[in-house]
């Protein structure tokens, strides 16, 4: 379990950049929807995705991309795709 605690650390770190709801990112979990609770806008998810990848080393598709709603899918893809 440390090891997803350490992924969604690091996740929150990529997401700091892009978020404008600067209070919901002190209170994030798992649930968190990063374009309605914490206000990132649909382009910019892009560039998230983009940055876990570079983070992470790893290939995310499309497909997979599009299924990152909230910080919890962005952690499982993270640690399901990646050597997290």
């Amino acid at each position: 379990m440390e090891q997803q605690a350490e992924v969604m650390g690091k996740v929150v770190e990529i997401l700091r950049p892009f978020v404008k709801n600067a209070d919901a990112l002190s209170s994030v979990s798992m649930e968190t929807s990063i374009l309605k609770d914490l206000k990132v806008n649909s382009a910019r998810l892009v560039d998230i995705v983009l940055e876990i990848e570079d983070a992470f080393g790893i290939a995310v598709s499309d497909e997979q991309a599009d299924q990152v709603k909230t910080v919890g899918d962005a952690v499982t893809l993270i640690m399901k795709t990646g050597k997290a």
